[in-house]
């Protein structure tokens, strides 16, 4: 009699237990179900002005003899000081970099009718300016400079040699524009939800998206680097729960 009353009780738990899962399962498959979300994005977009220019001019002389080609740049750089200065570029913050001197003889690879110049020697005149405008305008003149006989070449760190424009304000723009984009998001999801009878019920997930620099006049072979005007653009996701 007790080991009949043991398996009745086993066989009551089993079915309660089977029962419960059951209807726990049948629970978390109507959650899922009446679970209704909608994905949406919202875009900022500001014009900016860079704040920084980078502008280096890098200096080139050849010559036979080592000493009088050294003289010829060190007036050439005196030269571009000059020039800078007219054009209204503070020079108290210019560097001289990379300097080198090249000794054809010292090429093995070097042509057999002759060498026009022995030396070649470069160095860097590196302009840093927080008046990208000023620099803009004196790159556009710098056809005196090579007027007057001084020799420019583009070292390869460098691209094409002409002024890179950075933005550098950033910051400042972030907590705005995340907020306009956030704004942007949630009113085409409130006009989604009204299309389609709901109620928006909160935020499921959120993502900020990459701040992008890109140049204002977007054009094959245009880079950002070289354009002072630029165009900062943000997109924020935004999963929402709907309602009834």
């Amino acid at each position: 009699m007790q080991n009949r009353n043991l398996v009745w009780g086993s066989l009551i738990v089993g079915v309660g237990l089977a029962l419960g899962g059951l209807f726990a399962g049948e629970g978390i498959v109507r959650a899922r179900t009446a679970e209704r979300v909608v994905t949406v994005k919202g875009v900022a977009e500001r014009e900016v002005q860079a704040g920084l220019a980078i502008w280096p001019l890098r200096i080139s002389v050849s010559d036979n003899d080592l000493a009088k080609g050294h003289a010829k740049l060190a007036a050439d750089i005196v030269r571009v000081k000059d020039f800078l200065i007219r054009n209204g570029i503070d020079t108290a913050a210019l560097e001289l970099q990379d300097f080198s001197v090249t000794d054809a003889y010292a090429n093995q690879y070097a042509p057999q009718g002759g060498i026009a110049s022995r030396y070649v020697i470069r160095q860097t005149v590196m302009v840093r300016s927080n008046d990208p405008e000023t620099v803009l305008g004196a790159s556009q003149r710098i056809g005196e400079l090579v007027a007057g006989g001084v020799v420019f070449s583009s070292g390869n760190e460098f691209g094409g040699g002409g002024p890179t424009f950075i933005f550098n304000a950033l910051g400042e723009l972030k907590p705005k524009m995340i907020a306009e984009a956030t704004a942007q998001a949630r009113a085409a999801a409130e006009q989604f939800a009204r299309d389609s009878r709901s109620r928006i019920a909160g935020i499921r997930s959120a993502n900020q998206g990459l701040f992008e620099i890109r140049p204002r006049d977007e054009a094959p072979g245009v880079q950002e680097s070289n354009q002072i005007n630029k165009t900062v653009r943000v997109v924020a996701t935004v999963e929402y729960f709907l309602k009834d």
